[in-house]
C-alpha cells in the first residue's frame, strides 16, 4: 500500500473540521497527484438525509461553494490528463506538478497557479483514443464536460429531467437526495459500439453506481473497456475489492483514476449522532426574504447555430466549437447587464446547468471582472455558521423546475453572506428556458438571490435542447396503420380524463378549467343513428372524393417540392390521410403527421420542434377538415407566427381543408357546407383517438400535447372503413377533378379569404344573446360536436339544406333540442351552447 501523505503545516481552518470534531469522521490521504491532500479538494458538511449523514463538500466543482471558474477548469484539465494517461498508457508526467500547483491555487488562492495548471495539462497530448465521457447528475455535470474537453471527446451525463424520449437506460444512487438517474441521447448512436466508456463522478464513496451502470449499459452496448474518473477516492478496501469481482464477473476491464485517494473513517453510530446534530440545528424553513436591493435584470442569450446548453442529450465536437462560439457574445450580454463596475459578483448555474456557467464565469474573469462561479442543487444541507464547516450559509426557495417528483424546494449553498460577512456585489444566474418555470412570487428563485446580494441580478436564459419523441403510431396507439399517420403526441390512454357533460360544461365556462384539460365522455350511438351515419357516407362519399382531390392538386402545385403533411389532430387526421391517399396516385409517399392545436392556447411547439428536425418547414402544409367561423385558422396563424418571430424557421401557416364555408383560407375543396361522414362520430372514425388534452401535470417537459387511444372500442370502428369508401372513389371522380382544376387554372377564383363565417356568428351571436362566440358553432361538423360533445342549446338550419342534415335532426331529437330555421346562413346549420352553464 502507498504510504500516506503528510500534509504541510497550515494556519487556515480545514472547513471539515466542525463536522470532524462532532461526528468523529476523520480523512485520510493515501495518495494523489503531486501533493494534493483529500482535505484539498473537499471539506465537510452534514446532509439532510437519513441515509448518509456526512457530505463532502467539493472546493473546485462550482457546486456548493461559490469558486474561481479557473479552479474549476484547472481541476477538470488535470483530471482529463491523467485520464488521458492511462487510456494511453503513456505517463506525460503532468500528475505531479499538475497537483502542486492546483495545491497552491486551493491553499494559497494563487490564480496563476490555476491558469499555468490549464495550459500545462494541454500540452502535447498523446492521441487519445475514442471514447464517450458520461458525467453524473448532478454535481459532476461540469466535471464531465471538462474532461470531454481535455480528451476531445463526445459527453452525455445522465439528467433527473425526463423530456418524453425513451431512456436509452437508467440507475439509482441509493445515498443520495434525489436518487433517479436517466440517459437521453437524441441519438442513438452515441451509445452504440464498443468504444470505452469514462464515468465521471466527484466522489466514488462504494462504486454502487459505477457497477449499476456498467450492469445497465453492458446490455445496451456492451464493451471491453470501462474508465472511472474522480476527484476523490475513499471507496473501502471491501469496496474496492466488490468493484474487481464485478469487473471479473463481467469479462470487462474497469480502471479507476482520481486526483486523490484516501479513507473516510467513521464511528459506528455516525447516523445517531447526525440525528442530534440535525434537532439541534434545524435545517432552515421557507425563506424570509428582504427588500431586493437591485434590480433584476433579464436577458435572453444570442446564441450562434448548433448551440447546446449542454450534453444532457449528448455533446459532441460540433457543439463544443459551437459552444465555444457564442461564449464572447454571451458574456458581452451580461457584462453589459452588470454595468461597468459590477465589483464581486457569483455567477449561479442551475442543477444540472452547470458547464456553461463555468465557461462563462472564466470569459468574464478574462474581462477583468471579479467573479465566482456555483450553482442551485436539489440537495438540502444543514447551513452551520462557522469557519470550520463547508456550507456556512443557504439559500432556500421554490423550484425553477418542473421536476418528475413534484416541485420541492432548492438551495444555493454560501452564496448569501455569513454575518457580519460582505455579500456579494451582483449575481449572475444561468437557466435554460425549459426549467425556467417561477413566478413573482416572493419565494421566486430572481427575488431571493436579489434579497441576498448587492446589488442587481442578471437573470440569463438559454435555450435548451429538447429532442423530440418519435410520433406515435398504429397498431400500438391508433387503428391507423403506420404509414398512413404519426401521432405527435403523448399516450394518456391510461388516465381517467373523462368528465360528464355537464359538470364538464359548468367548468368550462365559469372559468374554472378550461377544455382542453378534460375529456367528454365518448358518445356511443344507438343503431338507428349509425345507420344514418352509413347513409350520410353512401350520400356524401363521392363529394367528398372530389373535394379531397382538389384540395390535393392544389396543394401538390403550390409546393416546389412534395409537401409534408400535418393535420390538427383529430378532426383533420382522416381527412389528411386522403389527401396522401390522393397525392399517391402521383407516385407520392407523403409524410403525414397529426399534431395538437387547442384554442387559447396554441399549436404544440414541440410538434413543431419535431417538425423543424425531420423536415423543411417551408414543405409543412397543415391539414383540418373544415371551417366554422375561423377560431382555429387564427389561432394555426397566430400561432406559426409568434413561433416564426421567436426563432425563424420557414414555417408558413396555410392551412388546407376539404370545405371551407366560413371562407378561412385559400386553400380548400370546395366552400360549401356539406356533410362529410367523419364529422357524425368522434373517436370511432378518426383511429379510436380521443380529442388532444393539454394539462402541465401530465404533459413531460419537452413532450407533446397528450391524447387517449380507446382500444376498447375498437369492434365499433369505422375509421378504415370510411376511408377506404372514400378512396374508393377516386378513379371514378379523377376526370372531375381534373376538369375542376383545369377550370380554375384556366378562368382563376376568387380564393382569397372572405371571413363571411366570422360576419354570419357575430350577427347570430347579438340576435341570441349571446355573448361569447365560442358558444356558437356553425356549420354540419361544429353543430355535429355541440350534439356529442356540449350542452346544446337549440340548432339553427337553412330550410334548404334540411334534406342532407338526417344525422344531425336525429341527435337534436335525441337529446331534446329545438331545431330552428334560418334561412341564408353560409353554413348549413349552426349548434348553439345553452350559456350560463357556470352555476352548474
Amino acid at each position: 500500500m502507498t504510504p500516506p501523505v503528510t500534509p504541510p503545516v497550515s494556519t487556515a481552518r480545514w472547513t471539515g473540521d466542525w463536522v470532524a470534531g462532532r461526528l468523529d469522521v476523520h480523512l485520510r490521504t493515501t495518495a494523489a497527484a503531486g501533493g494534493l491532500l483529500v482535505r484539498d479538494l473537499v471539506g465537510l458538511a452534514v446532509r439532510v438525509n437519513p441515509r448518509r449523514v456526512h457530505l463532502l463538500v467539493s472546493t473546485v466543482l462550482g457546486k456548493h461553494v461559490p469558486v474561481d471558474p479557473d479552479v474549476v477548469r484547472a481541476a477538470g484539465a488535470l483530471l482529463g490528463r491523467l485520464v488521458a494517461d492511462r487510456l494511453t498508457g503513456v505517463d506525460s508526467g503532468v500528475a505531479e506538478p499538475g497537483g502542486d500547483l492546483l495545491a497552491r491555487a486551493l491553499r494559497d488562492g494563487d490564480a496563476g497557479a490555476a491558469d499555468r495548471l490549464v495550459e500545462l495539462a494541454g500540452t502535447a497530448p498523446a492521441p487519445v483514443p475514442d471514447v464517450l465521457v458520461l458525467g453524473y447528475a448532478e454535481t459532476a455535470t461540469g466535471l464531465g464536460h471538462l474532461v470531454g474537453d481535455a480528451l476531445g471527446a463526445d459527453v452525455l451525463h445522465s439528467t433527473r429531467r425526463p423530456v418524453g424520449i425513451a431512456p436509452a437506460g437508467g440507475f439509482e444512487e441509493s445515498h443520495s437526495h434525489a436518487t433517479g438517474h436517466l440517459l437521453l441521447p437524441d441519438d442513438p448512436a452515441l451509445l452504440a459500439g464498443d468504444r470505452p466508456v469514462v464515468l465521471v463522478d466527484d466522489e466514488l464513496s462504494t462504486g454502487a453506481t459505477v457497477m449499476d451502470t456498467i450492469r445497465g449499459l453492458q446490455e445496451v452496448a456492451p464493451r471491453r473497456r470501462w474508465l472511472v474518473a474522480g476527484l476523490v477516492d475513499l471507496r473501502t478496501d471491501d469496496a474496492r475489492a466488490d468493484l474487481a469481482r464485478f469487473a471479473a464477473e463481467q469479462g470487462i476491464e474497469v480502471d479507476v483514476v482520481v486526483l486523490a485517494t484516501g479513507r473516510v473513517e467513521l464511528p459506528p453510530d455516525v447516523l445517531a449522532r447526525g440525528a442530534a446534530l440535525l434537532a439541534a440545528h434545524p435545517h432552515p424553513g421557507p425563506p424570509e426574504p428582504g427588500p431586493a436591493t437591485g434590480p433584476v435584470r433579464e436577458v435572453a442569450a444570442e446564441t450562434t447555430p448548433g448551440f447546446r446548453d449542454g450534453g444532457r442529450h449528448g455533446f459532441t465536437a460540433a457543439h463544443r466549437s459551437a459552444m465555444d462560439a457564442a461564449l464572447p457574445r454571451l458574456a458581452e450580454q451580461v457584462h453589459d447587464a452588470l454595468g461597468p463596475a459590477p465589483g464581486r459578483v457569483v455567477l449561479l448555474g442551475t442543477e444540472e446547468l452547470m458547464h456553461l456557467p463555468v465557461r462563462l464565469a472564466a470569459e468574464l474573469s478574462g474581462r477583468g471582472v471579479d467573479v465566482l462561479v456555483s450553482s442551485t442543487t436539489r440537495s438540502p444541507v444543514l447551513p452551520v455558521e462557522d469557519p470550520g464547516y463547508a456550507v456556512r450559509t443557504a439559500l432556500r426557495f421554490a423550484s425553477h423546475d418542473r421536476p418528475a417528483d413534484g416541485p420541492g424546494p432548492r438551495y444555493a449553498y454560501n452564496v448569501a453572506a455569513p454575518p457580519g460577512g460582505r455579500p456579494f456585489d451582483a449575481a449572475v444566474l444561468v437557466v435554460d428556458d425549459a426549467s425556467r418555470a417561477w413566478d413573482d412570487g416572493p419565494t421566486a428563485l430572481p427575488r431571493v438571490l436579489a434579497g441576498a446580494v448587492a446589488g442587481p441580478v442578471v437573470v440569463l436564459t438559454v435555450p435548451s435542447h429538447r429532442p423530440t419523441p418519435d410520433p406515435l403510431r398504429g397498431p400500438a396507439f391508433g387503428s391507423y396503420a403506420p404509414d398512413e399517420v404519426g401521432w405527435l403526441l403523448t399516450d394518456l390512454s391510461d388516465v381517467p380524463l373523462e368528465a360528464p357533460v355537464e359538470h364538464r360544461e359548468a367548468a368550462i365556462q365559469s372559468g374554472r378549467a378550461h377544455y382542453s384539460e378534460s375529456l367528454p365522455v365518448e358518445y356511443q350511438p344507438g343503431a338507428a343513428y349509425l345507420e344514418l351515419f352509413e347513409q350520410g357516407l353512401a350520400a356524401s362519399a363521392r363529394r367528398l372524393a372530389v373535394a379531397v382531390g382538389v384540395l390535393t392538386e392544389l396543394v401538390l402545385a403550390r409546393r416546389p417540392d412534395p409537401p409534408v403533411l400535418v393535420s390538427l389532430a383529430r378532426a383533420g387526421t382522416p381527412i389528411g390521410v386522403l389527401v396522401r391517399r390522393w397525392a399517391g396516385r402521383h407516385g407520392l409517399d407523403l409524410p403525414h403527421l397529426a399534431v395538437s392545436i387547442v384554442r387559447g392556447r396554441g399549436l404544440d411547439p414541440r410538434a413543431l420542434d419535431h417538425l423543424a428536425a425531420h423536415h423543411d418547414p417551408a414543405d409543412v402544409v397543415f391539414v383540418d377538415g373544415w371551417t366554422g367561423k375561423g377560431a382555429i385558422t387564427r389561432e394555426l396563424q397566430a400561432a406559426v407566427r409568434a413561433a416564426e418571430a421567436a426563432q425563424p424557421r420557414g414555417f408558413v401557416p396555410d392551412l388546407a381543408v376539404v370545405a371551407d364555408p366560413g371562407g378561412c383560407t385559400d386553400l380548400f375543396g370546395t366552400r360549401e357546407d356539406f356533410l362529410i361522414p367523419s364529422a357524425c362520430l368522434n373517436s370511432t372514425v378518426s383511429g379510436l383517438v380521443s380529442r388532444t388534452v393539454l394539462r402541465a401535470d401530465l404533459v413531460p417537459i419537452g413532450g407533446y400535447h397528450g391524447a387517449k387511444f380507446y382500444r376498447e372500442l375498437a369492434d365499433q370502428d369505422v375509421s378504415g372503413r370510411f376511408l377506404d369508401t372514400v378512396s374508393a372513389c377516386f378513379d371514378d371522380v379523377a376526370d372531375e377533378v381534373a376538369d375542376e382544376v383545369a377550370r380554375q387554372s384556366a378562368a382563376p377564383v376568387d380564393r382569397a379569404p372572405t371571413w363571411a363565417g366570422w360576419r354570419a356568428v357575430e350577427e347570430i351571436g347579438r340576435e341570441a344573446g349571446i355573448a361569447d362566440l365560442n358558444l356558437v358553432k356553425p356549420g354540419v361538423g361544429e353543430t355535429t360536436r355541440v350534439l356529442l360533445r356540449r350542452v346544446p342549446w337549440k340548432v339553427l338550419v337553412r330550410p334548404d339544406r334540411v334534406a342532407d342534415l338526417g344525422h344531425v335532426l336525429h341527435l337534436a331529437a335525441d337529446r331534446g333540442v329545438p331545431v330552428e330555421e334560418r334561412p341564408g346562413m353560409p353554413f348549413s346549420c349552426t349548434g348553439l351552447i345553452r350559456p350560463g352553464r357556470g352555476d352548474a
